[in-house]
């Protein structure tokens, strides 16, 4: 799941909301905001202003 959420940030090519995520994969949008919390913690994913993130390319 993390790969897929990540993968539709790359795709997106710009900071992009969980919203945004949650209906290019096609999952819930609170599953998603765990996902991105998670790979935020892990240093993969960046977030460049409030509620908008972005893959770190780590």
């Amino acid at each position: 799941m993390e790969k897929k959420v990540l993968n539709a940030m790359k795709k997106a090519g710009k900071p992009v909301r969980p919203g945004e995520v949650a209906k290019m994969i096609g999952e819930e949008s609170k599953e998603v905001s765990k996902i991105i919390s998670s790979l935020k913690k892990q240093g993969k994913v960046m977030s460049p202003k409030r509620c908008y993130y972005a893959p770190t390319g780590k």
